[in-house]
């Protein structure tokens, strides 16, 4: 898929463009689902890392006894990232939208999925993959407890992969259940640098 899209200064954006940004450790958000994309330098980030990693005992105590979701990787991503923008204020514009379905294509965008028992689509998470580090961008529920589960499979699945950081942008109560802790630019930028040096796939 060939893409290409204006920023607000009016610069034009490829999916290219985008990885070349997180390169950068920069990341594009829009104003609204129809508002012009902003690239962001957070001073601070929340970040993920293994051995702060936790799985809140209540959510794993649902999902070993329960199992009430199957998950996928990468089965529906056009949907999960569509369904991440219904919101009432989304910066998942549907330029962004277009960009990072171009990326999913190009094997570098992600997504995890969970299905119900009917085969309906009830959480989604994506984010980019770039060496050991992966960079999630948003989720979404439509059941309890789905986009949770969503993010323990996406942990595992890194892990196994040897994966070394999960970085999850800006520190929420929800994330910081599973052990998400601040960090500045800086030491990010050291982590990210040994993670763009390990030969990984997703």
């Amino acid at each position: 898929m060939t893409v290409a899209v204006r920023d607000a200064d009016g610069g034009i954006i490829t999916p290219e463009v985008v990885v070349q940004a997180y390169l950068a450790r920069c990341f594009p958000m829009a104003d609204g689902r129809r508002g012009r994309i902003r690239w962001y330098q957070p001073t601070e980030r929340a970040v993920i890392t293994w051995d702060r990693y936790a799985v809140p005992r209540s959510l794993d105590k649902v999902l070993r006894n329960r199992r009430p979701f199957t998950l996928s990787i990468d089965r529906a991503f056009p949907q999960v990232i569509a369904a991440c923008a219904e919101r009432d204020a989304t910066w998942i514009s549907t330029d962004i939208e277009r960009l990072y379905t171009a990326l999913h294509e190009d094997g570098i965008a992600h997504s995890v999925e969970a299905w119900d028992a009917s085969g309906a689509l009830v959480g989604g998470l994506y984010g980019l993959a770039l060496g050991a580090c992966f960079c999630g961008e948003s989720m979404f529920h439509r059941a309890t407890d789905a986009s949770k589960a969503c993010l323990v499979h996406l942990v595992e699945h890194l892990r196994t992969r040897g994966f070394r950081l999960l970085d999850c942008q800006q520190q929420t109560p929800h994330m910081e259940r599973f052990g998400a802790y601040e960090i500045d630019d800086e030491t990010y930028a050291e982590l990210f640098t040994v993670c763009l040096g390990e030969d990984v796939r997703f």
